[in-house]
């Protein structure tokens, strides 16, 4: 998969995504990703990317030839149209649902807005969707185009060792994951659950999808709604919401 992120702070993103999983997963050719600086397509001597907004208000706004430009040569050097998101408190919240889809893409760039945002023609011109990272701002569009381009680079073959390295994880599922504990096996008077040590894989299993029920329901429980629980699974569930007070 390629990523291509449109910034204007292109050695932020590039420094974060060269290290750890990700940096390796591009060292090995797994994923590709490109930062693109938008002030290199400023249309005038001062390097100018922003300017006041019509009908006022505080702040400025990012132009939108810059970004344009910027964009056809993602265009050109990708070989192809990606599918272009834009980071924006506006957009749909990021959830584990989409970054599965999205994984399934071939080509994806990314839109780091600044300042008071982005000319809404150049979103209606060129941007196939808007996603939030939730419900807070922050001061610019780069740490949420790394969290999802993180995210879905994760989901591709050969990222992580393991497929279940993501299958078990929070919201994979609609269940939030299950406690986790490593050596020693006590540790401030707090023993490691019996069963984790049991080496019984088919008990360690079940003690597992049960505290992830159990943890969804008391922290997230409109997640239950699409997770698949078998009938032994359900039962349990309906009898865990009988002690919720």
């Amino acid at each position: 998969m390629r990523f291509d992120i449109l910034t204007l702070f292109p050695e932020m993103c590039e420094a974060v995504m060269s290290e750890s999983i990700i940096g390796r997963a591009r060292k090995a050719g797994k994923v590709e990703m490109n930062f693109h600086q938008i002030r290199d397509f400023a249309i005038n001597k001062h390097n100018q990317v922003d300017d006041t907004p019509y009908g006022g208000g505080a702040g400025m706004l990012m132009m939108a030839q810059p970004i344009y430009d910027c964009f056809m040569k993602v265009c050109d050097e990708a070989g192809t149209r990606p599918h272009l998101i834009y980071m924006s408190p506006c957009g749909k919240t990021l959830t584990q649902e989409r970054v599965k889809e999205l994984s399934k893409m071939e080509n994806i760039a990314i839109l780091c807005g600044r300042y008071e945002g982005v000319d809404q023609r150049l979103i209606d011109e060129i941007v196939d969707e808007e996603i939030s990272i939730g419900d807070y701002v922050v001061t610019g569009g780069e740490m949420p185009a790394m969290i999802v381009a993180d995210a879905v680079s994760r989901m591709l073959p050969g990222v992580l060792s393991e497929p279940e390295g993501f299958m078990g994880e929070s919201h994979y599922a609609s269940l939030l994951e299950y406690p986790q504990y490593t050596k020693p096996p006590v540790w401030h008077d707090m023993a490691v659950p019996e069963v984790l040590s049991s080496g019984h894989h088919a008990n360690i299993k079940k003690w597992q999808r049960e505290r992830s029920i159990e943890r969804t329901l008391e922290r997230r429980p409109e997640l239950l709604e699409n997770a698949d629980l078998d009938k032994k699974e359900r039962a349990f569930l309906e009898e865990l919401k009988k002690n919720v007070k």
